[in-house]
């Protein structure tokens, strides 16, 4: 927010923003035809299409005041877009314009009477929220005045003439000194203290409550050669305080996180143990691989480095680092469930570390992975040499400078000339702050139980000579050198190869490669090809949410297919991609992410590494599909280009207006137990807000995430859908790309510290808790009645309630995912079930008639299944259509399966040793009877699982039935939401009929994460809480809520309902408002099944 004063003295309060489409109209209204005669005449779409940077300007009224767009290469075509650097360094050798600290104004318009002041305070915002730019261009005709407006920001360096028009241009330019300069820093002084201790109370209180009203002066005044504090001063005034320390508790680092890729912090020494023993797991063996690349990183650390960067030290603080990126994409498979603890132990003010006191926190580094590797097996070297880094205990700086931190870095690395390495701990809830969006993450080992997150900043990030180009033959070995750990090393440099040979694929493909530089050592590696299917992305996938796509033309469009940036320079990842795009001559890129289960059939010369630069993507929505008849088209079939059927993949994308675009980074650990439809729909829901990243998503699931294909599609399934998700939704979504995934169960939930306890050994950390587990068949109790005593039903007890102890018969199984399912299939096949065994179908659910349809496809003949149906528990059917029951028992029949109904399960093996089962005892209204069994399915009433149950009870979470929620998720414990079938409503609200069983699990997920969403996303609304006399009613959501499958018969079954209480559709159909009824007989058999929408 700002004050702008007009020349009459009028007052208007003004807010910037990114520039939105909605304003094209505004803009275009503020144009004059000095505008035009300026900067020419501008499609203003096309131009925000192409545009790095566009600032609004806008009062409380949301008028527009002033617009302003910002490319990276110049206008008027006075240089070529992929070569001006040299033109405009002959202008002035004095101003060392770069690529990444110079951007070109291509449009400013405003209201003309705050048009002075609109100017400075776009150019302003602009210099803040790009810190590396400190040079801004204006190219106008020669015979033009810039005006009164751009003239009070703009100089005139020079002229140049068009490479189309036959004149001369005018070049002006805007410094960054004169509007948002760097920060001077110093030393601290005691005298320092009156200016600083207002941004300390301003961001909190801790401090001055825990050590006095004067710690801080007593902080400055503690400086030795191993402690020292600096300030950053404006005009005299000190504005933000840092203090570092040169003392790190190297072996808590070492035992709790993976510092593989730094060399442990320390300076290399002869009895550093850094192999690994060759008797070690496959997944420690490629660990080691990366290790090998890692010595060549820490060559560095050999000599001490003079303070600041000097061009004399810029090959030698390079020259080591090249390899480091591989084991940044090799470790994403280590789960994050653990953060960081404090660097050194606490005594005085002066050890304190950077906690909740300042107004800062978290990395944009976000690591996700598919796997919880055993801790064991996880080979961690042992470092001999001294520690070779330094770290920020206290950090804070005025909201007006943030954006200015790393000013502060040069400075103290001055102070440590034998530390290469900057280190800052932080609590997983600070709220994202500038300085650390330069830092690097570090991956925390599985069993870290740490409290807070570890960032590194090595000494060579300062460097700002980074230059990005086009590859050529000589760097090859530089490129060989930097890949060399890479899982697809020889992917990349094939793919080099070929571009330094013939500059296209064999087939014609045009492919480019990139290459990023620092002081003559290759540090980073890019290949991109032109996307040869961008009808079909634009048709399958919601690209239009970002992009206008008739304003691109088909060739800046590329694929980008291989990333790889020394870690050390990631905080360079946006550059690298903008500069792709500016030499590429490309707008967009696309970057697809293939399902696990495939990987291996990627491993060509045109396969895709994995790439660091994911997270600096966003995640496209798929688009649902029309199912064409191709057949019966005919002429009139959409293209090949969007009907032929590709692999199904996760599209990542970015393009010119994203490169600037920053993403806030929610690090809070959100630990989602389930992997149900409705925690399925919670993290899609997180992972797809594009102007996110959550960095700590974690799921535990008994076997991880759904998605794996293990049932071929042709092949009929055991269990009905909810159709909430199938496997090409999760190859489409690539939720592994962003959650950490835990396989095991929850076993307990520790609420004072916040851990789960997984498997009753792993413990895993959170912030906020997501209960998700829903409900699953259990294994049934007999009853244990002795049917040769010829009891009924009615004399024996009702043991529904029971809970089954013994040793579950191996032969016996429950089907309660796909990952049971395969279970089952591979047991019958590989135990001639199929020729000779005698199957046992016990339930009365859906899932029990396809899992007989099932059986039947496999080639089970029909006399050999016995489906038995226990006694119903209420009037309505699973079906609840007798129509369609008919139907089905009729191809049951016809098939020779053998129903039994009313039957009660009283005795495995009659009464003896029940595994294996050979037989089983029933007993009905009437008469017992006893069946041969060779395997047994069941499917007994869906019930909360006893671990989860007693998990839930020991936490003393409340539980009546099911786990007791609010309207807005929460349980008694507010760091602990839940959802989905495990879950009923309070009982103040007086709905026990009305569950979340009665609504679609898709859309309860998604409204269970956007009610987290108001709490991260700063651009929502915040939401309050309504009093609890207003708190009465449940929310109604409004999604269908659809079942499917295969019945007996093949009869391909689906119901769509909305959200409704069961009633039997008799009743239903009863209602005045019921509906029509629509239904086909062919050959006596219902084809079409009512509509009960």
């Amino acid at each position: 927010m700002s004050i702008l004063t007009s020349p009459r003295g009028k007052v208007e309060v003004v807010y910037c923003r990114r520039t939105e489409s909605q304003d094209i109209y505004c803009i275009q209204n503020l144009i004059r035809k000095f505008t035009q005669k300026l900067f020419g005449r501008l499609n203003i779409i096309y131009l925000l299409e192409k545009a790095n940077l566009a600032i609004t300007l806008y009062n409380d009224k949301e008028e527009i005041m002033a617009q302003a767009t910002f490319l990276d290469y110049p206008n008027w075509n006075v240089a070529k877009q992929d070569d001006w650097v040299s033109l405009f360094r002959e202008l002035d050798s004095d101003i060392p314009c770069t690529p990444l600290n110079t951007l070109f104004m291509h449009l400013f318009v405003a209201v003309d009477e705050y048009s002075v002041g609109c100017c400075k305070e776009i150019i302003r915002t602009v210099f803040k929220a790009v810190p590396e730019l400190h040079f801004i261009f204006l190219i106008v005709p020669s015979y033009m005045s810039l005006g009164s407006t751009l003239i009070t920001v703009f100089d005139q360096v020079g002229n140049i003439p068009s490479l189309t028009y036959d004149e001369d241009f005018a070049v002006y330019i805007c410094h960054r000194h004169s509007h948002y300069p760097q920060l001077h820093i110093r030393k601290a002084r005691v005298e320092d203290h009156d200016d600083l201790m207002p941004i300390f109370m301003h961001q909190d209180t801790i401090l001055k409550a825990t050590y006095g009203e004067y710690f801080l002066a007593e902080l400055i005044e503690a400086q030795d050669k191993d402690n020292h504090a600096v300030v950053c001063e404006v005009e005299g005034v000190a504005v933000g305080f840092m203090s570092v320390c040169s003392r790190v508790n190297m072996q808590l680092l070492h035992e709790c996180f993976d510092l593989v890729l730094f060399h442990g912090f320390c300076v290399p020494h002869p009895d550093d143990v850094l192999e690994l023993p060759q008797e070690l797991s496959v997944q420690g063996s490629q660990d080691a691989e990366l290790r090998s690349g890692s010595q060549d990183f820490q060559k560095i650390l050999e000599e001490p480095q003079e303070p600041v960067t000097p061009e004399g030290r810029e090959r030698e603080s390079i020259q080591e680092k090249i390899t480091e990126e591989a084991a940044i994409e090799e470790l994403l498979p280590v789960v994050q469930s653990g953060t960081t603890s404090e660097i050194e132990d606490l005594g005085n003010p002066g050890q304190v570390l950077d906690t909740e006191d300042t107004n800062h926190c978290v990395s944009d580094m976000s690591s996700a992975s598919i796997s919880l590797p055993e801790e064991t097996n996880y080979f961690r070297p042992i470092y001999m040499g001294a520690s070779s880094a330094f770290c920020i205990q206290l950090f804070c700086i005025d909201e007006k400078h943030e954006a200015r931190s790393l000013d502060f870095m040069d400075f103290v690395f001055s102070l440590f000339p034998d530390k290469n390495f900057c280190l800052i701990s932080l609590p997983h809830l600070t709220p994202e702050f500038a300085l650390i969006q330069n830092f690097v993450k570090i991956v925390p080992f599985n069993n870290c139980t740490v409290e807070q997150d570890l960032y590194v900043f090595h000494r060579a990030g300062l460097l700002k000579t980074i230059n990005i180009r086009l590859a050529n033959l000589s760097d090859t070995s530089g490129v060989e050198n930097l890949v060399s750990t890479l899982m697809l090393n020889k992917s990349i440099l094939e793919d080099l190869k070929q571009y330094n040979e013939a500059r296209r694929d064999p087939d014609g493909t045009p492919l480019q490669a990139f290459v990023a530089d620092v002081a003559e050592q290759i540090v980073g590696i890019a290949v991109i090809r032109n996307e040869m299917d961008i009808e079909y992305i634009r048709s399958h996938y919601n690209i239009e949410d970002f992009i206008y796509f008739s304003h691109h033309q088909h060739e800046e469009h590329g694929h980008l297919y291989h990333f790889a940036l020394n870690p050390i320079f990631r905080h360079y990842t946006k550059f690298f991609l903008k500069e792709i795009l500016r030499l590429g001559f490309k707008s967009c890129l696309y970057y697809p992410v293939y399902p696990a289960s495939r990987e291996g059939k990627f491993q060509s010369s045109y396969a895709h590494s994995l790439t660091s630069a994911l997270h600096y993507l966003v995640p496209v929505r798929p688009r649902r599909q029309i199912v064409y008849p191709l057949e019966k088209l005919g002429i009139n079939a959409p293209s090949k280009a969007v009907s032929k059927e590709l692999l199904s993949y996760a599209l990542n994308h970015t393009n010119r207006k994203l490169t600037l675009e920053p993403k806030i980074t929610v690090n809070a650990r959100i630990v989602v137990v389930g992997a149900s439809s409705v925690g399925i729909s919670f993290l899609e829901t997180l992972a797809f807000c594009s102007h996110l990243k959550f960095s700590n998503l974690t799921l535990i699931s008994t076997n991880g995430l759904p998605g794996k294909k293990l049932l071929d599609t042709e092949q009929r399934k055991f269990l009905a859908s909810d159709h909430c998700f199938n496997d090409k939704d999760h190859a489409l979504m690539s939720l592994c790309s962003w959650v950490n995934v835990v396989a095991g169960r929850m076993t307990a939930i520790d609420r004072a510290a916040k851990h789960v306890v997984v498997s009753q050994k792993e413990i895993v950390l959170y912030d906020h808790l997501i209960l998700c587990t829903g409900q699953q068949y259990q294994v049934p109790c007999p009853t244990g009645a002795d049917i040769s005593q010829h009891l009924t039903n009615r004399e024996i007890p009702n043991s529904s309630k029971q809970r089954y102890t013994g040793k579950v018969p191996c032969n016996h199984f429950i089907l309660n995912d796909e990952e049971d399912c395969l279970k089952a299939l591979t047991w019958i096949r590989n135990n001639s079930i199929i020729t000779e065994g005698n199957v046992i179908v016990y339930g009365d659910t859906i899932d029990t008639y396809t899992t007989v349809e099932t059986l039947l496809n496999l080639g089970i003949r029909g006399s050999c299944i016995h489906f038995v149906q226990p006694p119903p528990t209420s009037t309505i059917t699973c079906i609840n259509n007798y129509s369609v029951e008919s139907a089905v028992e009729d191809a049951l029949q016809a098939a020779g399966v053998t129903i039994y109904r009313e039957a009660l399960l009283a005795q495995w093996n009659e009464g003896q040793n029940p595994d294996p089962i050979h037989n089983a005892c029933f007993t009905t209204p009437t008469k017992p009877f006893k069946l041969p069994c060779s395997i047994f399915f069941s499917f007994c009433e869906k019930n909360v699982d006893y671990e989860t149950f007693k998990a839930l009870n020991d936490a003393c979470l409340v539980y009546d039935g099911r786990l007791v929620i609010d309207t807005n998720f929460h349980t008694n414990d507010i760091a602990i939401r839940a959802a989905g079938s495990l879950t009923k409503f309070s009982n103040r609200y007086y709905s026990n009929e009305w569950t979340h069983s009665s609504f679609s699990s898709k859309e309860v997920g998604f409204q269970l994460a956007a009610a987290m969403l108001s709490i991260f996303d700063p651009t929502l609304e915040p939401v309050t809480e309504p009093p609890a006399d207003l708190d009465q009613l449940i929310p109604m959501y409004k999604g269908a809520k659809i079942q499917g499958g295969i019945l007996p018969g093949s009869y391909h079954y689906l119901h769509i309902a909305k959200p409704a209480i069961l009633t039997p559709l008799e009743v239903q159909m009863a209602q005045p408002d019921f509906g029509s009824e629509v239904v086909e007989q062919v050959i006596r058999k219902w084809e079409l099944l009512p509509n009960t929408c």
